[in-house]
């Protein structure tokens, strides 16, 4: 009987020259039945905390690895194929195999299998090249300047993935979400600083096959008649109308505070709301909670260059205004 093997790339040659010894040890291994015989009462929890998690963990083929397969002595099967999202990879004449989960041995037996009882091939020696391995990769999605998949090689953390795509963006928040494979109900939360040095205790290991989410910090807009018309993150989390006025530098002179407002994005639309503006700055009134989103507005006394257009032009100048962070 042939074998299947999977192999790096680089291994390629050395497993041509010993494929005779391969062919024996595969097959004596292809006869185990791995957990055959196990108590499933004795089976290992799965990983819950990232702290324990190992970075080995991860052995199985996987959606996504891109495969580059032959069978010996038969060069019209060579084919490269990548495992679809269903996990099933082509191979001619035999079509689609799943094989998304399986380990090498299971692959072994899978595919010479297919092709032995086809009667396509005699006694076939199929190998298999992974390429390029997803199922050593771990996804980093959000706001980073580069998402896509990375390397997990090794003992690697949070930190490394984060530098690798690029580090984060100007609108990256506190929160990080972390989601192991096969674990999908299972997510974890990880809150980190803008400067990630300032909170080691978050550089968590990162293992293949995880998925990394860098959310969104919320942002609240203050436009019109101010110093510095700004967007502003939320990044402790909660912002007041006068600190959003000093973080935008103050209002000037020709402000019309009496008409200031807040235009808020909720369920039912589009609402606005009246700010005492003056009064909160004089302390004759209490300060008021911002929400996230919420585009605070401070209209000129300058003519009446937004009579009428109030809410268009709030919207318009809270699209081009410059976003900062704000400390907690």
């Amino acid at each position: 009987m042939g074998t299947v093997r999977v192999f790096p790339r680089s291994a390629k040659l050395a497993s041509c020259l010993l494929i005779s010894y391969l062919g024996l040890s595969g097959a004596l291994v292809a006869q185990e039945q791995p957990g055959k015989g196990d108590d499933p009462n004795n089976a290992a929890p799965l990983v819950t905390r990232l702290d324990e998690a190992s970075p080995n963990s991860s052995s199985r083929l996987g959606v996504g690895d891109l495969l580059e397969i032959s069978v010996y002595d038969v060069p019209e099967l060579t084919s490269k194929a990548r495992i679809s999202s269903s996990g099933d990879v082509y191979l001619p004449l035999v079509n689609y195999v799943h094989v998304a989960g399986l380990t090498a041995e299971q692959a072994e037996r899978l595919l010479e299998k297919r092709l032995a009882d086809g009667g396509f091939v005699k006694d076939p020696h199929v190998t298999v090249f992974v390429d390029q391995s997803a199922t050593q990769g771990a996804s980093i999605l959000g706001e980073v300047v580069r998402p896509g998949i990375y390397p997990v090689v090794g003992e690697q953390r949070l930190f490394d993935l984060i530098s690798a795509a690029g580090g984060l963006t100007e609108k990256a928040g506190r929160s990080v979400t972390i989601t192991r494979r096969g674990q999908p109900d299972a997510p974890t939360t990880i809150s980190v600083s803008r400067n990630l040095a300032d909170n080691p205790s978050s550089n968590v290991p990162v293992l293949a096959g995880d998925t990394i989410i860098v959310r969104k910090a919320d942002v609240v807009y203050v436009v019109g008649d101010v110093g510095r018309p700004s967007g502003l993150l939320m990044e402790s989390g909660q912002l007041t109308v006068l600190q959003a006025i000093a973080l935008a530098g103050g209002t000037t002179r020709t402000a019309k505070l009496g008409a200031a407002r807040i235009i808020r994005k909720g369920s039912n639309g589009i609402s606005e709301t009246s700010v005492p503006l003056k009064k909160i700055l004089e302390a004759k009134a209490p300060d008021l909670p911002m929400q996230a989103d919420d585009i605070l507005f401070v209209p000129t006394s300058a003519g009446k260059a937004f009579a009428g257009h109030t809410l268009q032009a709030a919207l318009q100048a809270a699209a081009a205004a410059s976003v900062i962070a704000v400390m907690p």
